[in-house]
């Protein structure tokens, strides 16, 4: 069971790797070679010494111009020790398994992100015994994905730009289209997938709004995490549940509702309608704008 934002970031692209190394030199505008094989290896990294040291996701890829293991760290704030530890690791992995070692850092905060770019530097100044410069994904360059179809694209990078900005603006838009690309893949990774958004999202509006939107869902109901969810009483099973999702979605983005939407929505008796409502609300720009092209 995945227990935090910290964990679901790394363990979305250690869920599939090969997204990430799709989407590479979009992400980080530098080359990866293609892979020929994948491996999640063991992340214990710790020695004889009593000295625990341990990374967040560790994965060999193979390829024809040689082999990368694939350090995967999310950091939440600003942690000078872990410089020193992201040094020691990829020292360690080098002379462990004699592939090259590549550090991505994963953050949901923009300072936190900036930060863990800085080159570390170790030993003389102007002459470094040892240079670690890591890769960083963050909100400045983790796209937004709030187009449906592409989010059908890529669903682990969709994934991904919801934990990655699941603090900001952009969350409620972000949450309707990926509940409905999570539909286009196999029920298994599906699940999988809505409990990393689940435990990423660290804003509780948001977090609910996800749940609510995951409620009706067919294979979220088959997976362990939806017992969670009807012991908390989110499972939704009556029509005024959903008459509430579409006007807290319009609400939590700063939408003002009007007495008469409000009336109407919550009116409203027919589930499917309601659904629509509610993906329009992720989008709308006015509260008008749920009803466009039906009647008054």
């Amino acid at each position: 069971m995945v227990s935090s934002s910290h964990e679901s970031l790394h363990r979305c692209f250690q869920k599939d790797t090969a997204a990430l190394l799709r989407n590479f030199p979009r992400l980080f505008h530098v080359p990866f070679p293609e892979p020929r094989d994948i491996a999640v290896l063991n992340t214990d990294l710790t020695e004889i010494e009593p000295i625990e040291r341990r990374v967040d996701s560790l994965v060999r890829v193979d390829t024809d111009e040689g082999n990368f293991l694939l350090v995967l760290e999310a950091q939440g704030k600003k942690d000078e020790a872990k410089r020193g530890s992201w040094a020691y690791y990829l020292s360690y992995l080098y002379a462990k398994y004699r592939c090259e070692p590549v550090l991505i850092v994963m953050s949901q905060s923009s300072s936190t992100a900036r930060w863990a770019a800085q080159p570390i530097r170790l030993g003389l100044p102007g002459w470094s015994s040892l240079t670690v410069r890591p890769l960083v994904l963050g909100p400045d360059n983790v796209p937004v994905i709030v187009d449906e179809k592409q989010a059908a694209q890529d669903v682990s990078l969709a994934v991904f730009s919801a934990i990655t900005h699941g603090k900001g603006p952009h969350a409620a838009a972000i949450l309707g289209p990926l509940a409905a690309a999570l539909e286009t893949v196999d029920p298994e990774s599906a699940a999988l997938f809505a409990q990393l958004v689940e435990s990423g999202l660290v804003d509780p509006q948001a977090r609910k709004i996800w749940r609510d939107l995951m409620a009706p869902v067919n294979y979220f109901f088959r997976h362990p995490v939806a017992e969670k969810v009807r012991d908390e009483g989110r499972v939704e099973g009556r029509v005024e549940e959903r008459a509430e999702v579409v006007l807290q979605i319009l609400e939590w983005r700063g939408i003002p509702v009007p007495e008469s939407v409000r009336k109407r929505v919550s009116s409203c008796s027919d589930r499917e309608q309601l659904k629509v409502w509610s993906e329009r609300a992720v989008h709308a720009t006015d509260a008008s704008d749920l009803f466009d092209g039906e009647g008054a």
